[in-house]
């Protein structure tokens, strides 16, 4: 079932962030963002400014959220240029001054980042990124860094909860054909790698992230014969590895005893039978059947491979049940996040030209000033002045980025390494996968320095 992970495709890869390519990131983003950096460029408004990217409330039946999107946000920081065609549009719309847009021609990103390292847990209120740089480049960036993060990380969150589910079963994004376009079908198999999948069965994603990709048989070639067990058979004698065969299309408990013939014939010419996968119908009951029918005709080894509109309750409930699958194959509900499509995030102004700032809206109110978060045992977090200490815990943000050049930023095994890793340490109503309404997941404390802040920042507003 596997193919072999190949190595990153660096050429096709960087910078990448899906099909907008360097040369459209700068429009990828609101008109405001213009209408406001033209006003900036009139009135001179141009200093350093500190923006944070966080997520104000945990979606539903989120306990946890997991940073996913890192490295293709920096991409499109680096990127971030005004290219002819994208200054000829400018121009078209007949509402900037033409200074203005030979302005933008010569605009690049300068400044720096820190942020949450892919693969680092969150909570709501936790910033995931941190910009400062002069007000302009930092407004401009506001659209495409918010899709980019809140997109992978809202899959990721949805993955790890679904290898929760899995108790170190094997699980692949089988996502590619409903989620919602081909660049987030892409987006989706590097998150749900970070967050705990295996690897996908997405060949682009395979090339440019390294994944590692897997595939079976589809119920067409199935019904492309003239009947099942031919299929099998052909199937067989053309793969170059022991195949793994769909047994659901017809009758499942049949299905698996023609396998089983399949595979004797493969093995009287020295070859073997990997596993079969279930595509439908009560897995529960079906697969202890197929376990069955596998180890009596000779087949102890080969694995049951299940698929069909699964999520992680699904999952947790075929594995409370001792069903005996080995892997998983999850689509629709990974790559749209199905229960919790959307992260609510917000990419806020917290301080302009040395002066911390504040929103007093209710419901949307921000804290001001640069920041760290600083993590304790259990994810308990808090949000603190840049400079503040918190003992006893250590810091999250890491600078990525500097002077607009991104820093190395670590491989995406180690930013799977790094979640599995948080995600043992849960405590257990962390990762209880039980529904629970939005909100749900705990909030860091503030610390004294910045609700302190906070106040004078307010009082002076």
């Amino acid at each position: 079932m596997p193919e072999r992970p190949r190595p990153v495709d660096a050429a096709a890869r960087r910078p990448f962030f899906g099909w907008t390519g360097a040369r459209d990131a700068a429009l990828l983003t609101d008109l405001y963002e213009l209408t406001m950096a033209h006003s900036y460029w009139r009135l001179g408004m141009n200093e350093p400014a500190t923006f944070d990217l966080l997520v104000r409330e945990s979606p539903a039946n989120r306990r946890f959220l997991v940073a996913a999107g890192l490295e293709q946000a920096l991409a499109a920081l680096e990127a971030l240029r005004f290219d002819a065609g994208a200054r000829d549009y400018l121009r078209s719309l007949g509402r900037f001054d033409p200074e203005f847009v030979e302005w933008l021609g010569r605009l690049r990103f300068t400044g720096e980042a820190h942020a949450a390292l892919e693969g680092e847990l969150l909570l709501p209120g936790e910033p995931l990124l941190e910009i400062t740089a002069p007000l302009i480049q930092a407004q401009l960036a506001e659209t495409i860094l918010l899709n980019t993060l809140t997109f992978q990380s809202a899959v990721a969150s949805k993955a790890a909860r679904v290898a929760i589910a899995a108790a170190g079963r094997p699980v692949v994004d089988f996502s590619a054909r409903r989620d919602h376009g081909t660049d987030a079908a892409l987006k989706a198999a590097r998150a749900s790698f970070i967050a705990g999948c295996a690897g996908t069965s997405n060949l682009l994603a395979g090339r440019l992230f390294g994944l590692p990709v897997y595939g079976t048989m589809a119920h067409a070639f199935v019904m492309a014969f003239p009947s099942e067990v031919e299929a099998f058979r052909a199937f067989a004698e053309t793969q170059p590895d022991p195949p793994v065969l769909l047994i659901d299309t017809y009758d499942t408990v049949e299905g698996a005893r023609r396998a089983v013939a399949a595979g004797r014939e493969l093995r009287a010419r020295g070859g073997d039978l990997r596993g079969v996968r279930l595509d439908s119908g009560d897995l529960a009951s079906l697969a202890p059947k197929v376990r069955a029918i596998l180890d009596e005709g000779g087949f102890p080894g080969a694995t049951i491979f299940a698929s069909g509109d699964l999520n992680e309750w699904r999952i947790a409930s075929l594995v409370a049940s001792g069903a005996p699958i080995d892997a998983f194959g999850v689509g629709t509900e990974l790559g749209t996040s199905k229960d919790s499509p959307a992260l609510g995030g917000v990419y806020k102004l917290v301080a302009y030209a040395g002066r911390p700032v504040v929103k007093r809206s209710p419901g949307k109110a921000t804290l001001p000033g640069r920041k760290q978060v600083w993590r304790g045992p259990g994810l308990a977090g808090t949000v603190a002045l840049e400079g503040e200490i918190v003992p006893g815990t250590e810091p999250l943000l890491a600078p990525v980025m500097r002077q607009g050049r991104a820093r190395e930023v670590p491989a995406l095994a180690c930013a799977r390494s790094r979640c599995a890793a948080r995600v043992a340490a849960l405590p257990d109503e962390l990762r209880d996968l039980a529904p629970c309404p939005e909100g749900s997941a705990p909030a860091p404390e503030v610390s004294a320095g910045l609700r302190a802040a906070s106040e004078a920042a307010g009082s002076a507003g």
